[in-house]
């Protein structure tokens, strides 16, 4: 196989698993990296070309998506240790923008506060009668 056969087969392989939604899923990218390495390219050279074909063709990944949220919660958390609503409500609307309507508004904030639970960023400011946090927590059926 030359190597612009193995070029073709990669994009191929992404295009048939963002054909529907647009969206690549860590699942879905475990398993184009799998292929690329069954084909004998390195794990890096394919991860940059998943990232090259998925810019070019406006797909969105989660594992970007999820790292993008690790670091603007690891900000909002950075000065004082803990995210106040206001820091949650501007990560949800950078958040939002970058997922272009692939995912709800429950779903992201579902990935949010996941990323925030497995970072350890989880302590968050409470106002003088609630506990905003919680009670997200709880809307979302995660407490």
């Amino acid at each position: 196989m030359s190597i612009d056969d193995v070029k073709k087969r990669f994009v191929n392989e992404i295009k048939l698993r963002a054909y529907d939604d647009k969206y690549i899923d860590k699942g879905e990218e475990r398993e184009i990296l799998q292929i690329a390495i069954q084909l004998g390219v390195s794990i890096d050279s394919a991860r940059s070309a998943l990232v090259q074909v998925c810019d070019e063709h406006n797909y969105v990944m989660e594992t970007s998506v999820l790292k993008q949220i690790k670091d603007q919660v690891e900000t909002a958390a950075g000065n004082d240790g803990m995210v106040d609503q206001k820091e949650f409500e501007l990560i949800f609307a950078n958040i939002r923008k970058a997922m272009q309507n692939k995912k709800n508004d429950r779903e992201i904030k579902k990935m949010i506060v996941t990323v925030m639970e497995e970072t350890g960023n989880n302590k968050v400011k409470k106002g003088w009668f609630s506990n905003w946090y919680a009670a997200l927590k709880t809307d979302l059926g995660m407490s």
